[in-house]
């Protein structure tokens, strides 16, 4: 295990950058000076990551430094994103949202584990290997976005620079899945969740029009009604459930861990996709969205007055889309169930689901050999991401792409992310540096 020193003051790196609200979501109101600020702080806390690496900026928001490696083989590329979704005002947080309070062991603020503090990590082991002169075996790229949560162009724009520069990455990381306790509910112990797949993203918008008028006598079926009818036949049910692959290796290892009834239960669910799949469905939750391509209506809109039948309503629906479909045919089932031709359904957002990275290759042994150093005894176990990160504009041209940030979350923390008082321990931010330290130092500079 490595012997360098973790510099003391993470927390209160961390709190400095939780200080400055890169909201990407309020551009309009809070403008580019956070965004700004926030590259002109890394810059003061970090010197030597600036002065031995190489940074490029792309688009107005999209920052990527290139670590110069002792070889030519394919390199490692760390992802992050540095603005963090809005806060709502009404919401009673224990702490304000964007003071970077630290107290009792913790740092509190919105970013403090999305992304912010999975960012931090990052840069803390790359300044401490680099105050001992180290050098990585293999070329490093950090990769860091400022407009990942309103699904930005800088992640796409670095993914394809690199792509027209002929650099095929060996291994790409973004944030996913956490360190976490009792990952399912009939699962015991401690395990590293890494997203080896992830979900794609649909959002489209349904329209309808119909007869206008005055509200004391109403048609039969407005464009509300309409709508409404539409949105109603898009059951939780609309999509089939399927296992992934990942999510039976998941279960497999869960298995191994586990002991009683709960190991013939895993194993049986292991090899049966069929039963896993109809088992998690009924479940709810986050085992369904594990198995099926899910559906919520977001947003809706139709109306001028309390007392006028709008002629026209549409509503705002947002599908994860399953490992394995296209937004093609998900976009064909929605059709099919609504049934209806009067309402219209256009596509305001598409991205595919990601093909599954592996878990039997020399990339993904390398990130347990880096966990044993900063989580001693937990184990590296494969899930499906259910939300849209950033790597997924490497997946299609990147042979390993997985989805860690290596914290310590409690179901609690896990719901605080876009939420209320999210926060982060200090302890599990230094074993983060740890980890990270450790997966540069066990590189490779040969591709296998």
């Amino acid at each position: 295990m490595s012997t360098t020193t973790v510099r003391p003051g993470i927390a209160e790196r961390l709190s400095r950058m939780i200080q400055l609200p890169t909201v990407s979501a309020e551009l309009e109101e809070r403008g580019t000076a956070p965004f700004e600020e926030f590259v002109a702080l890394i810059a003061e806390l970090y010197p030597l990551t600036h002065q031995h690496l190489t940074l490029e900026r792309h688009t107005e928001f999209g920052l990527l430094f290139h670590w110069k490696g002792a070889s030519d083989a394919g390199p490692l590329v760390l992802m992050a994103h540095y603005d963090v979704v809005p806060v709502d005002e009404s919401d009673d947080w224990t702490h304000p949202p964007f003071a970077g309070v630290i107290a009792d062991g913790w740092v509190y603020g919105r970013g403090t584990l999305d992304d912010k503090g999975p960012l931090i990590v990052v840069l803390e082991a790359v300044e401490n290997l680099l105050a001992t002169d180290f050098t990585p075996a293999r070329d490093v790229y950090l990769s860091f976005g400022g407009n990942e949560e309103t699904f930005g162009a800088a992640a796409v724009e670095i993914a394809q620079v690199l792509k027209d520069r002929g650099i095929m990455p060996w291994l790409v990381l973004d944030e996913g899945g956490a360190v976490v306790d009792a990952p399912l509910s009939f699962v015991k112990g401690r395990a590293a969740m890494i997203g080896v797949g992830e979900k794609g993203v649909l959002t489209l918008k349904l329209s309808a029009r119909g007869q206008g008028g005055h509200a004391s006598a109403p048609p039969t079926l407005t464009a509300v009604r309409r709508i409404a009818r539409a949105v109603n036949r898009l059951a939780p049910g609309t999509f089939r459930p399927r296992t992934p692959k990942a999510i039976s290796r998941m279960l497999s290892q869960f298995s191994a861990q586990s002991s009683g009834p709960s190991r013939l239960l895993l194993k049986v669910l292991s090899r049966v996709p069929f039963l896993t799949a109809r088992v998690f469905a009924a479940l709810g939750g986050e085992p369904a969205a594990m198995v099926r391509t899910t559906v919520a209506p977001t947003m809706q809109s139709g109306g001028t007055a309390v007392n006028v039948i709008p002629s026209q309503a549409s509503a705002t629906v947002n599908l994860r889309i399953a490992l394995g479909e296209t937004v093609a045919r998900a976009v064909a089932r929605v059709r099919r169930r609504i049934h209806d031709p009067l309402v219209s359904i256009e596509v305001l957002e598409g991205s595919e689901p990601s093909p599954e990275s592996p878990t039997d290759n020399a990339q993904f042994a390398l990130l347990g050999r880096a966990l044993e150093e900063a989580f001693p005894g937990v184990p590296p176990v494969p899930y499906v991401m259910m939300a849209a990160t950033d790597s997924r504009h490497f997946h299609r041209y990147s042979p390993a792409v997985y989805r860690f940030a290596p914290l310590e979350m409690s179901n609690a923390q896990r719901a605080a992310i876009h939420g209320v008082d999210e926060s982060v321990e200090i302890a599990t931010l230094e074993r983060g540096e740890v980890f990270h330290r450790a997966l540069l130092e066990n590189l490779n500079g040969t591709d296998h």
